[in-house]
């Protein structure tokens, strides 16, 4: 577990002080009380302190953060903490959705505990994204943060449903929850000869999301570019999108996407482009896709 560099008087005693060690410690500034009870070393997590200091432990936003999760921008801004019902502060406490946690007993919140916070404070494409990325980096399923997350209420179990930790970028994510709320039949990760995976699919529209730092190299570029080249030999229709044209100009990304879907480019109508398909779902059955995702993909007429 990552550690913040704040401790507990309790954690302390088990580390080997006393309390005259503590006060020692304190003295000499190799440790430096935040409240009662609670310590910070001289290389404590800045926003973790100001949480305890508040009265609180860091959480929601800030403590996914401190847990290296993708954090989408545009996020509320403040500092997120937790703290008892009897406590008092500056800043204004996050509250799970349902549930009262126990007393804190580390600076910062668990990813569970945290994301229980989130879901007040966020947009849904925005809980879902980090809860991708939160089963993308774990190898966790959708199983175990349920588990994780249990007692949180029916408003974290529907929003659990449309998290999918095959997913590989927060932009990914976000484009994904845009696209199905508006009733397309999205394929996540799906396998494609000849290129290996796309990150979305509509038919034979394949729609790869890059992130902010994609590519990172000329050799990056070169070669998604020589993936793209040979999807659009095959048959299939790529459409590239940028960190910025996700998250800051999604009605043009979207009328773009209408423009191909509205006229039914999208669609496997020749029995060529119904075997590109047809192979993509057969290639990522061998790679463990769910049985459920791959017959939705069998019903090539299938709205969007």
């Amino acid at each position: 577990m990552k550690d913040s560099g704040i401790y507990t008087r309790a954690q302390l005693l088990t580390a080997g002080y006393d309390d005259r060690s503590i006060r020692r410690a304190v003295r000499n500034g190799s440790l430096t009380r935040l409240r009662a009870g609670w310590f910070a070393s001289p290389n404590a997590d800045d926003t973790a302190a100001a949480a305890v200091r508040d009265g609180g432990v860091l959480t929601c936003v800030d403590a996914l953060r401190f847990h290296d999760l993708w954090i989408p921008p545009g996020c509320r801004d403040g500092l997120h903490l937790r703290r008892s019902r009897n406590k008092r502060g500056k800043h204004p406490a996050c509250r799970p959705l349902r549930g009262c946690f126990r007393t804190a007993t580390n600076a910062v919140d668990t990813v569970p505990v945290a994301l229980s916070c989130a879901a007040r404070c966020l947009t849904t494409e925005q809980w879902i994204a980090i809860c991708d990325s939160y089963m993308q980096s774990t190898g966790k399923c959708q199983t175990d943060l349920a588990e994780e997350l249990d007692g949180a209420g029916p408003t974290v179990v529907r929003l659990l449903a449309k998290t999918e930790r095959r997913s590989q970028s927060g932009t990914e994510s976000i484009a994904r929850v845009r696209l199905r709320a508006l009733g397309y039949d999205v394929v996540v990760q799906p396998e494609v000869d000849g290129v290996g995976r796309a990150d979305l699919r509509i038919g034979v529209l394949l729609i790869e999301c890059d992130s902010v730092l994609y590519h990172a190299s000329k050799e990056d570029y070169e070669r998604d570019h020589r993936r793209d080249r040979r999807a659009v030999v095959d048959g299939w229709l790529t459409l590239r999108l940028t960190y910025d044209d996700i998250l800051y100009d999604w009605d043009g990304v979207l009328a773009d996407i209408r423009a191909i879907t509205g006229a039914d480019r999208h669609r496997a109508r020749s029995a060529r482009k119904a075997e590109l398909v047809q192979r993509s779902v057969r290639q990522s059955a061998l790679k463990g896709r769910s049985p459920s995702a791959i017959d939705a993909d069998t019903d090539l007429d299938a709205p969007c």
